[in-house]
């Protein structure tokens, strides 16, 4: 059975993948260089930041180190930040369903400990989690399996024991690299057809890991 429950951040728990397209666009065009929403899904989606201003500044040519790359676009975020980051449907719900189960709350997110804490916690949803993972944390990031073999580490629990939720294709890949089973909730890009045998189930919304679990649950008692 399933006790313990991995969340990545960004396009799953909290709705901030079309600011960080904006943010990718905005960079770009300030040297006059074009960034698509298709370029953005196909190689950016789930990646750490570091890997995609590496990816940005080699693919368009930009003038930037990648450090000053990722300064200029924390500055911009921060914009964005103040105005605050909704959570996804059925986010509040979901953790408030796993915590009075008892189950272990996971965050397993390529964003910086210092962002996503701060995010969690204007959205008040920062004590649900028991442990927290970030790209900082591991040397490789999605779509190796690092940092969610990491968060079965924090967590003391092995991979099937886990589930991992997930938006992109890259956190798929890693999760199915890790041994972990898991569910995707997708985002901005529906994952492509080779992805599909490493999902255990794609569903429409958080809310819906309720039922799917449910489900489990009681096909587990009914053995």
């Amino acid at each position: 059975m399933k006790n313990t429950v991995i969340f990545d951040l960004d396009g799953l728990l909290i709705d901030s993948e079309v600011i960080f397209y904006q943010l990718y666009h905005d960079l770009a065009a300030g040297f006059n260089q074009s960034f698509s929403v298709e370029e953005y899904t196909h190689g950016y989606c789930g990646k750490t930041e570091r890997d995609n201003m590496r990816r940005l500044i080699m693919t368009h040519h930009l003038p930037v180190s990648v450090d000053e790359g990722l300064i200029l676009m924390a500055l911009r975020e921060k914009e964005y930040l103040k105005k605050g980051i909704s959570l996804k449907y059925g986010a509040r719900e979901l953790l408030s369903y796993l915590k009075r189960r008892q189950y272990k709350i996971v965050l397993a997110s390529s964003s910086s400990r210092e962002r996503a804490v701060s995010i969690l916690s204007r959205n008040g949803i920062g004590d649900f989690f028991d442990h927290m993972v970030f790209g900082t944390d591991v040397e490789r990031g999605k779509p190796y399996p690092d940092i969610f073999s990491k968060a079965c580490e924090y967590a003391d629990e092995l991979p099937e024991s886990c589930l991992v939720l997930e938006d992109s294709e890259a956190g798929i890949q890693a999760a199915f690299a890790a041994g972990i089973e898991v569910i995707c909730i997708p985002d901005m890009k529906v994952p492509g057809r080779e992805f599909w045998k490493m999902e255990t189930a794609e569903l429409s919304s958080l809310e819906d890991v309720i039922f799917w679990l449910e489900k489990l649950q009681a096909e587990g008692a009914a053995m």
